[in-house]
C-alpha cells in the first residue's frame, strides 16, 4: 500500500491557500486555450477570496489575489489579468535605504515624546496653563522614570531633569508635590490585573 505523505509532496508556494488551490493553479498551466485559462483563473481567484474574507476590506485585495496566483504558478501563468502581473524581479530587488533620525535623547528613560512636549511647553506664554502643563509633564516624567527604574524617585530629581531638558526655561516650585511613587505603582498593578 502506497501512502501519500505531505513530506513527500512538492512544497506549497503559499501554504495559506492549501494544496488543492495549488493543484488548480498547476492545472491551469496545462490548459492550451487562453480563454479557458482566463475563465479558470477567475474561478480560482473567487475561491481564494472566499478563503480570506477578513482581507476584503483591504483596498488592493483583488490585486493581491492576482499576484498570489502568479506566484503560485512560479510566474509561468499566461492569462489576461485585470492587473499587471507580478514578476520574479520584485523578489530580487533590494529595499530602498531608510534614513533614520539621528536625534540624541538626553534621558532615554523619558523618551523623545517628553522632549517634544517640553519644547511645546517652552513656547507657551507664561500663565496658569503653562504651569499646569509643566506639572503634567513632570508627573509623566516621574511615571516614565519609575517604569524603567523600579526605585522610588525623589521629586527633586525630576525637577532637575526637567530644568536640564528645557534648557532652564521650565521650572516647578520646589514645594509642588508630584504624584506619589506608591500610587503610580498601585495604578500599574491595577492595570496589569485588569488585563488578566
Amino acid at each position: 500500500m502506497d501512502y501519500d505523505y505531505n513530506t513527500q509532496r512538492n512544497r506549497l508556494v503559499l501554504p495559506e491557500y492549501g494544496r488543492n488551490i495549488q493543484r488548480m493553479v498547476e492545472h491551469i498551466l496545462t490548459v492550451d486555450d487562453k480563454e479557458e485559462r482566463n475563465r479558470l483563473a477567475k474561478a480560482i481567484i473567487t475561491i481564494m477570496g472566499s478563503m480570506n474574507p477578513h482581507l476584503r476590506d483591504i483596498s488592493d485585495f483583488k490585486h493581491k489575489l492576482w499576484d498570489h496566483l502568479a506566484i503560485m504558478s512560479n510566474f509561468k501563468i499566461d492569462i489576461d489579468a485585470p492587473y499587471e502581473m507580478v514578476t520574479p524581479k520584485i523578489f530580487s530587488e533590494k529595499p530602498k535605504y531608510m534614513t533614520y533620525k539621528n536625534h540624541v535623547i538626553k534621558f532615554k528613560h523619558y523618551g523623545s515624546l517628553i522632549e517634544k512636549m517640553i519644547e511645546e511647553a517652552v513656547k507657551m506664554p507664561e500663565g496658569k496653563e503653562k504651569e499646569e502643563l509643566t506639572k503634567l509633564i513632570a508627573n509623566h516624567m516621574k511615571k516614565s522614570y519609575l517604569t524603567w527604574n523600579k526605585d522610588v524617585v525623589d521629586d527633586a530629581l525630576i525637577f532637575k531633569d526637567l530644568a536640564i531638558l528645557s534648557g532652564g526655561r521650565l521650572h516647578i516650585d520646589e514645594n509642588t508635590r508630584l504624584n506619589d511613587s506608591r500610587e503610580i505603582f498601585k495604578n500599574k498593578k491595577r492595570k496589569i490585573q485588569k488585563k488578566k
